[in-house]
């Protein structure tokens, strides 16, 4: 399960896995009575408890209102599905293709990227004009990784991740032999700190998620 975190409009957000969506859902019951159920058009479905609590679940890959529809979500959000992983900070980047949350190929690199300075003038413009150069060569680099990892899954997976600096992640997908990858790409962003291969394996408990708001009575304005 993802941290809780302030939602826009009110109430929360957050990520539950689909291994114990069942059991989560168990604990709403508990807390705040039985639930009424609407597929939405947005492809979501909409939960309503008995207390006025609405909640509202989205399948990590997408779902096809069925009856009964909780059964069918849960059996949507639960099917393993392919996907594609590219973290890049200043740096480092890392690039991997999963299987639900099985790791099939990655790839985790770095290349020194000088810190700022604190020299003015004409050193510093010098020591800016080699760090952008750096920087342009990371971004090359992780492009090159991605061509060599990602690419030939790119007619197998569902759905591309990205998570780290976005300015960088974009210049890497705007590579042109990317473009399959990049037509693939699903937000949100992933949250993640530097790519390391331990971060990258930790992913799927992202991406993997359902995502789940939930407005409490408290929750609306009066």
């Amino acid at each position: 399960m993802t941290r809780p975190r302030p939602a826009a409009g009110g109430g929360r957000v957050l990520g539950v896995a689909p291994e114990r969506l069942g059991r989560w859902l168990d604990g709403v019951v508990a807390r705040h009575g039985a639930l009424g159920t609407t597929a939405g058009d947005d492809g979501a479905l909409h939960l309503t408890c008995a207390d006025g609590t609405s909640v509202t679940l989205r399948a990590p890959f997408g779902w096809t209102p069925a009856p009964p529809l909780l059964t069918s979500f849960t059996a949507a959000a639960r099917q393993p599905r392919r996907a594609a992983v590219l973290l890049v900070r200043r740096g480092r980047w890392a690039a991997g293709v999963f299987a639900g949350g099985d790791l099939v190929v990655s790839k985790v690199d770095t290349r020194l990227v000088q810190g700022r300075s604190a020299a003015g003038g004409w050193s510093q413009q010098r020591f800016a004009r080699r760090r952008a150069n750096q920087a342009d060569a990371v971004v090359t680099a992780a492009a090159d990784t991605a061509a060599r990892v990602l690419l030939p899954h790119a007619g197998d997976v569902a759905a591309l991740f990205t998570g780290g600096d976005r300015g960088m992640v974009d210049d890497v997908l705007a590579d042109p032999r990317l473009r399959p990858l990049a037509a693939l790409r699903r937000e949100p962003a992933l949250e993640v700190g530097e790519p390391t291969k331990a971060v990258l394996l930790a992913t799927p408990g992202q991406f993997r998620a359902v995502q789940v708001h939930v407005v409490e009575p408290a929750d609306r304005p009066a």
